[in-house]
């Protein structure tokens, strides 16, 4: 198996309606959470959004991310301007694209309504045993933004050349367009500094935590999908190749569907899943040209394969929201729907 290398808003309004769909069993659910639960203190969402105009402090000092709120920012081990407005996110992203400010935010207020109605909305994925023996797995973890109960869930891998996880930009947004067709979705925090393999070891623990207590959850599991940005695509794309045992994980099933987006991640296996796959026209980073070579390769070997090249991007265009990108998360979901077993 390769070893994995470094490298580098009209929807959101819509979000606070899906809130009583998507949780009415939650109460329910919360008295059977397991303890790696980080639980958030009762408050009113309407009292305390966040803005475009709102500081990083108030970010970090939010009641509804009390105990995580760093593992929301993309750097670990760094001091933050607290006087910095989120409109300035993009600074943080320096790999990143297209960074809008108001689909940050309403991304992170779709969280903090969550974690009002009593609902736990970040999960650790390593005990503290496991923690305490290897303190690089401190700032891991999964964000969880629900769907239907008992509907399909999507793993989301952020990008941030294995330097930072850019969960604001490409991970959050992701999971909340995901979620409003009706899915749950998980965000994924995972170690930086160390590479492909370390990061992809966090996100095969976090699917076999997600398969453990999916009935606490109130997840399915039959048909998951995995997604990743840049180096998170690479994380996903090692998953669909080699599986989650591969690194480290439990022995389960391949995701049904990967969905990669702008990465020159060139592994790959002789029985892949259907893979969706969207970069940039003048990506840089990972060049079309780069991605066009595995496409083929999967094509020949006969998996379903979805490309889409967006016109006039680059590198680390999150949703796309502004641009010819974007309602490519809803095509990659499409795509996901295709393949998931019709009961």
């Amino acid at each position: 198996m390769q070893v994995l290398q470094s490298a580098g808003l009209s929807l959101l309004l819509s979000s606070t309606a899906s809130l009583a769909e998507a949780g009415n069993n939650d109460l329910q659910a919360r008295a059977r959470m397991p303890a790696s639960a980080v639980a958030q203190p009762a408050l009113r969402v309407q009292d305390h959004p966040l803005r475009t105009d709102s500081r990083i402090s108030d970010l970090l000092n939010h009641p509804a991310f009390a105990g995580f709120a760093r593992q929301l920012l993309p750097w670990d081990n760094r001091a933050y301007d607290g006087e910095m407005r989120l409109s300035n996110i993009s600074t943080l992203l320096p790999y990143h694209s297209h960074v809008n400010p108001s689909v940050v935010v309403g991304a992170l207020n779709r969280m903090i309504a969550d974690a009002s109605q009593g609902k736990t909305v970040f999960f650790d994925i390593y005990s503290k045993a496991q923690k305490d023996a290897d303190p690089s797995k401190e700032h891991t973890g999964l964000f969880f933004l629900r769907g239907k109960p008992g509907a399909p869930f999507a793993i989301i891998a952020p990008g941030g050349g294995f330097a930072y996880v850019g969960s604001v930009h490409e991970g959050f947004p992701h999971a909340l367009e995901i979620n409003q067709q009706g899915y749950n979705a998980f965000v994924l925090k995972y170690r930086t500094g160390s590479g492909g393999e370390v990061a992809t070891q966090d996100l095969a623990a976090a699917i076999s935590y997600i398969f453990e207590h999916a009935t606490t959850l109130g997840v399915g599991t039959q048909d998951y999908s995995v997604w990743g940005s840049s180096a998170g695509a690479r994380m996903a794309a090692a998953i669909g190749s080699h599986g989650v045992a591969a690194f480290g994980g439990k022995q389960l099933p391949k995701p049904v569907t990967v969905v990669m987006a702008y990465t020159g991640h060139a592994d790959y296996a002789s029985n892949e899943p259907p893979t969706f796959v969207a970069v940039g026209e003048h990506d840089g980073i990972a060049p079309p040209a780069i991605m066009e070579q595995r496409v083929a390769a999967l094509r020949k070997a006969g998996t379903p394969v979805e490309y889409r090249k967006y016109g006039n991007l680059g590198h680390g265009f999150g949703t796309g929201v502004g641009t010819s990108a974007e309602g490519w998360i809803l095509e990659a979901t499409r795509f996901w729907e295709r393949f998931m077993v019709k009961s």
